[in-house]
């Protein structure tokens, strides 16, 4: 015992001078830094190099092409360009305001109890899901065969020709067919919705129509806003179809100064770069609505574009090693 005591008073002496300063002395930079050496993905570069090169490829070919660029900023501002854009932005608002309130009464018609309203619904969906957009148009446009004339009683009676015109044609066209894709969506939606936030409003005395409106649907918007705005996107570029049925939108004055210029292929260019520009426009909107309805279930919101920009400025300024605040 008195030998192993003596062995640990002899140590912890030792610890204790060594920690006095008697022992050899710590080097005074500390542990060296391990040097972090970051590994090269060459693959990476040269792909980004070949990807270039490509793109430098196919500019330069648009450029010595025998195309008259010069026509684009020409026609750009055209009334009958402005309105085409105008008429299009119409179209696609009013083709949309068709298809989401169609959507939600397919949705709820479909999640429906009654087999036959179900039936009706379901059918409904097949059809004009199955079918594609420019065969709607043109069959709405060419029912006068069928019915010869339209008779609303003491409303409204003319022949059928005279009452389907090329607008009422694009919006039954696209808003109907749209009411299809928005069914589903907005069905999705409310089954993502547990069913337990059903039966807890019922049993706090909640109708149904005021648990849908008050509980299920607002819950069902984080679901389907996205799928909701990128329709929207696509009836804006699906519009350009109802030139076939003579409704005069952004396509179809692009086509008319086309042929009257002598320059055909550059207003298509032209209005590839206006739908361009307004399908961008929508897909910020797209965005900042995603962004709202996803407080609820997001703790912390991703950053705005502009807050992106904002923190990569100030990253630039800041000394290498140094912490933000």
């Amino acid at each position: 015992m008195t030998d192993i005591e003596k062995t640990a008073g002899e140590g912890a002496g030792k610890s204790a001078g060594k920690s006095a300063g008697e022992g050899p002395a710590a080097p005074a930079g500390g542990p060296e830094a391990i040097r972090a050496v970051p590994v090269r993905h060459y693959g990476r570069y040269i792909s980004a190099l070949i990807a270039i090169g490509i793109l430098v490829a196919i500019i330069y070919a648009f450029s010595q092409g025998r195309i008259n660029w010069h026509a684009v900023p020409e026609y750009f501002f055209d009334h009958r360009i402005t309105t085409g854009v105008y008429k299009t932005l119409m179209l696609t608002v009013l083709s949309m305001l068709i298809g989401i309130v169609g959507g939600i009464v397919l949705a709820v018609m479909r999640l429906s109890k009654n087999p036959v309203t179900s039936s009706i619904a379901w059918f409904y969906i097949w059809f004009f899901r199955g079918t594609p957009v420019l065969v709607q148009l043109f069959l709405w446009f060419n029912l006068g065969l069928v019915f010869e004339y339209i008779n609303l009683m003491p409303l409204y009676k003319d022949y059928w020709s005279n009452f389907m015109t090329p607008l009422l044609t694009a919006l039954l066209g696209l808003g109907l067919n749209e009411a299809a894709y928005m069914a589903e969506i907005c069905r999705a939606g409310l089954l993502a919705v547990d069913e337990g936030q059903t039966e807890a409003a019922h049993a706090l005395g909640m109708s149904h129509g005021r648990t849908l409106r008050r509980v299920i649907i607002p819950q069902a918007m984080r679901v389907i806003v996205p799928p909701t705005g990128n329709e929207v996107i696509n009836m804006l570029k699906t519009t350009s179809l109802v030139a076939a049925v003579q409704y005069p939108e952004l396509f179809r004055y692009a086509q008319d100064i086309g042929q009257n210029s002598g320059a055909p292929v550059e207003m298509y260019f032209l209005a590839a770069a206006w739908y361009l520009i307004m399908t961008s426009v929508l897909s910020v909107g797209q965005y900042y609505i995603e962004r709202h309805y996803a407080r609820g279930s997001s703790r912390q919101l991703p950053p705005t574009p502009w807050q992106r920009v904002r923190a990569n400025m100030f990253s630039l300024g800041r000394p290498k090693g140094a912490v933000s605040a």
